[in-house]
């Protein structure tokens, strides 16, 4: 059993090694020209999603929602910072929520 398992570590080890080549590879190919596209410094468009995420948690935070509903929403968006916000804006039924225009205490 001593002898499979550092077998198997010593696989573990290479493959994780060919990963960092193969990680390594990728990022060094990467231009950071053109930024309108998505990549690791997010660009314009990655700047206006983080203005738009940042709209969507004031709103769901000055909202009349009970505390759950505002913290699986902020989550959500968080989480998925474009579908979140595309999914709050479409089935959200803010009309509904519209706040008082005060933060509430999460009890």
């Amino acid at each position: 059993n001593s002898t499979t398992a550092k077998m198997f570590s010593s696989i573990l080890l290479n493959l994780l090694l060919v990963s960092f080549a193969v990680a390594e590879e990728t990022l060094s190919a990467t231009t950071h020209d053109n930024t309108w596209k998505y990549g690791t410094s997010g660009g314009v468009l990655g700047f206006i999603v983080l203005i738009l995420d940042i709209l969507v948690f004031m709103e769901v935070l000055k909202s009349n929602r009970p505390p759950s509903h505002k913290l699986l929403w902020c989550v959500f968006v968080f989480l998925f910072p474009i579908l979140g916000f595309i999914v709050y804006w479409l089935f959200s039924n803010r009309e509904a929520h519209t706040g008082s225009g005060s933060y509430e205490a999460i009890p």
